[in-house]
């Protein structure tokens, strides 16, 4: 029997994990058990959104071929829901871009009861739990990354029938999902109703069958048969498909850095937020030979404060080392996607290339670190 995303991740909230969760976002048990269910299949629609483009999918199954360290499970047990929130953050920044997990935060928040502080705060706790369970699936199963994306398409509709109707309604608003799919699924509601009502009307008819001739009963059956009829006709009202979800740069920072993050007195978490900052703001800039001569000194500062942070990571734990490369990896495709840009500039590209190729080269040292 073929493998159920949704529910496999679902077991992961257990009473210890939602207790933790609980406490983390200041909320009682069952509205935690709720809201963190209710965010599985919602960040898992994304990914099936996000693994429809060749990109996107080489992006995920990186991603998650490069998770080192404790799982996060074993993460959420060791240092709570704040460290497994911090992992979290940078990784869905990384793949869906700030704008994109701060709009999802806000539907999530909006359904959980809580604000958007708290949207966030689930959406990064829950998201390293269906990641860390995605890529347990890819090694268990030797997934390249079309395999990754052919699994999570497959089930794309057990995914979106996993959401509740309210927060698919404010996904589909948020235009998260397809507001085709959330519209449907308001239909469906409506006309469970709908079949209520006609229920309860042929139970009206059929007890008034004994008291009065049978004309009056097949009159009233013909009612109860051409609502129902109309409810299951009705046309859809037409509405237009959103696109899938891609990766944006990340307007947000990575997240706060956990204490052994910080190397005689430098924060090396919010030193990489200032360099990706600096590079997303730089990159998209060069599109001729003179912007190109004006970003590569920027470029050239971040490289330098990257250079700072390979000097300062031998310091670190291992775990320090670990977290600290995830950071990068989960920022790294946004960056290398802006530099293809640059590359296949017509002369700026050329121009640039020797810098982007520096750039390259210390992202990749740094995930090995």
């Amino acid at each position: 029997m073929a493998i159920n995303l949704s529910s496999v991740a679902a077991q992961l909230l257990t009473p210890d994990v939602i207790a933790q969760i609980a406490s983390f976002l200041g909320m009682d048990r069952s509205t935690a058990q709720k809201a963190a269910g209710a965010t599985i299949p919602a960040i898992l629609a994304s990914l099936a959104d996000l693994v429809g483009t060749p990109a996107g999918a080489s992006q995920l199954s990186k991603l998650l071929s490069q998770q080192q360290g404790p799982n996060p499970i074993d993460l959420l047990r060791n240092s709570g829901a704040q460290g497994l929130a911090q992992m979290g953050s940078s990784m869905l920044s990384g793949l869906f871009g700030g704008r994109t997990v701060d709009t999802m935060a806000q539907a999530i928040g909006k359904f959980a009861g809580t604000n958007d502080n708290g949207g966030k705060s689930l959406l990064s706790v829950v998201g390293p739990l269906v990641l860390g369970m995605l890529g347990q699936q890819q090694r268990d199963s030797g997934l390249d990354a079309n395999g990754l994306a052919s699994l999570l398409r497959s089930q794309k509709d057990q995914i979106m029938a996993a959401i509740p109707s309210g927060l698919a309604d404010q996904l589909g608003a948020a235009g998260l999902i397809d507001k085709t799919v959330a519209g449907a699924r308001s239909g469906m509601a409506t006309a469970a109703g709908a079949s209520e009502r006609v229920a309860s009307s042929a139970s009206q008819a059929a007890s008034a069958a004994g008291r009065a001739q049978w004309p009056y009963w097949l009159g009233a059956l013909a009612i109860v048969l051409g609502l129902g009829w109309y409810a299951l006709q009705r046309p859809t009202e037409p509405t237009v498909a959103q696109s899938p979800t891609v990766t944006r740069p990340a307007a947000g920072t990575v997240g706060l850095a956990p204490a052994n993050l910080t190397v005689d007195g430098v924060n090396l978490a919010n030193q990489i937020d200032s360099s990706m900052g600096t590079l997303r703001a730089a990159l998209p800039t060069i599109t001729d030979d003179a912007s190109a001569q004006a970003a590569l000194p920027k470029i050239n500062d971040a490289i330098a404060q990257l250079d700072g942070i390979t000097a300062r990571a031998a310091k670190l734990s291992p775990e320090g080392r670990s977290a600290l490369a995830k950071l990068i990896i989960a920022a790294t495709p946004t960056i290398n996607q802006m530099c293809d840009k640059v590359l296949s500039t017509p002369g700026a590209g050329t121009l640039a290339k020797p810098t982007i190729d520096n750039l390259r080269a210390k992202l990749d040292a740094l995930t090995k670190v």
